[in-house]
């Protein structure tokens, strides 16, 4: 068995935010303003560094303004319904992440966030669309006085989001519903926002597909670059911009992390391989197993680290999901590859944790740390901190020159 293992040397995070980003967060604002529901998609696997701070603000004040506008309504008609205003978290590809962690992860985001609606969904699992398509479905019939919801969909690149519309548009209108919008396994295909689609006849539900937006930099120091990483992993930026063999390295720790008894890329190696920490030798083997050999019999190490990769993707995902937790006596453990706790005996002496506690503390010190980056600078590259300060002196430059006018023409 492994014992401790560090994380490798991670690549610093690389820059990727197309200009079709940039300009859907300009949009946002203006689009919640017609929003009754966001349907926020992330990663199962990454529940976590899914997470976009983009959104969090421009969704705070849409709450706080659809608050308001419910106030302003009640105190001119005591009648008056609210206005709608839900935030719907999806989990996709639940299917790639162990189903007993499922439960705990959704009542520790509900202790967290009692403001959001979590829900967990395979596309490839009809019973949880239907699931999906009910919870839209009810949300417009318990607000009968709104003649049609809208529903924006938004969330990083390659979460699956025109997937689950044209899912959804197939369960709730009746007969052939033609396909509605590309799909694509590469991040970045949707590009500009939807025309609506309609989601449901009765209730009337309306849906706009958003362009996947990353998050405008990953973070500094080694919280950013193992961003990165996992969003490569999981084809949520573009895995052009990373050193293949970086990628399988952090891959194999993160599985040894997981389980370092019997890691889920063992049945890879040769038979009688053992768990490993070096990356060199895990890809001269997987190389010498699929024969991927040059000339003079050296193992491709390249061709390797990128099957390994998509080996991961298709099928391993689904290897590690199937295995049950880990029982070793002490140890590190952890669900998906944003949530990791030490294994131990508890304070009461039973020798068992509750995994939902421990997942409530993996939020809170994801989101303390988030915090505390944020307030640092961290979570702004020096490129955008010097757009910031040249937009400034634009703006004084532009309030002087009008003052300048206003004082001619007053003189």
């Amino acid at each position: 068995m492994l014992s401790r293992f560090l994380s490798p040397a991670l690549p610093v995070p690389p820059s990727w935010y197309p200009g079709h980003m940039t300009q859907f967060t300009r949009m946002l604002p203006a689009l919640l303003t017609r929003t009754d529901i966001v349907l926020e998609l992330r990663d199962a696997r990454l529940p976590l560094t899914s997470i976009n701070r983009t959104f969090e603000g421009a969704l705070a004040r849409w709450r706080t303004e659809r608050s308001r506008l419910s106030e302003h309504a009640a105190l001119a008609s005591p009648q008056a319904s609210a206005r709608v205003c839900e935030r719907v978290v999806v989990f996709s590809k639940r299917d790639l992440v162990p189903e007993w962690g499922l439960e705990p992860f959704r009542m520790a985001m509900a202790t967290r966030f009692p403001e959001q609606k979590v829900l967990f969904a395979s596309w490839n699992k009809p019973r949880d669309l239907k699931s999906l398509s009910s919870l839209l479905v009810n949300i417009a019939k318990d607000h009968p006085h709104v003649p049609e919801l809208n529903v924006l969909v938004v969330g990083m690149p390659n979460v699956g989001k025109s997937t689950l519309l044209n899912a959804l548009r197939n369960i709730g209108i009746p007969g052939p519903t033609p396909k509605a919008l590309r799909t694509s396994a590469q991040p970045g295909l949707t590009r500009a926002l939807s025309t609506r689609l309609k989601l449901s006849t009765d209730p009337l539900v309306y849906a706009f597909d958003t362009p996947g937006v990353m998050l405008p930099f990953l973070g500094r120091g080694e919280r950013g670059a193992e961003r990165g990483v996992k969003l490569a992993l999981i084809a949520g930026i573009k895995e052009g911009l990373y050193d293949i063999e970086s990628l399988a390295a952090y891959l194999v720790y993160r599985l040894n992390v997981l389980d370092a008894d019997a890691p889920a890329y063992l049945s890879l190696l040769p038979k009688g391989a053992a768990p490993t920490t070096d990356i060199d030798q895990f890809l001269g083997l997987l190389a010498q197993r699929l024969g991927m050999l040059k000339r003079g019999g050296i193992p491709d190490r390249q061709r390797a680290a990128a099957w390994f990769i998509k080996w991961w993707r298709d099928e391993g995902g689904s290897v590690y999901a199937s295995a049950p937790p880990a029982a070793a006596a002490s140890r590190r453990a952890g669900w998906g590859f944003d949530l990791e706790w030490e294994v131990g005996p508890a304070p009461d002496g039973s020798g068992r944790e509750s995994i939902q506690k421990r997942m409530e503390e993996c939020i809170d010190a994801y989101m303390l740390g988030v915090e505390q980056e944020e307030s640092d600078g961290g979570a702004v590259s020096s490129t955008q901190e010097r757009k910031r300060v040249r937009e400034e002196k634009a703006a004084k430059r532009a309030a002087r020159t009008r003052a300048k006018l206003a004082a001619k023409r007053g003189g």
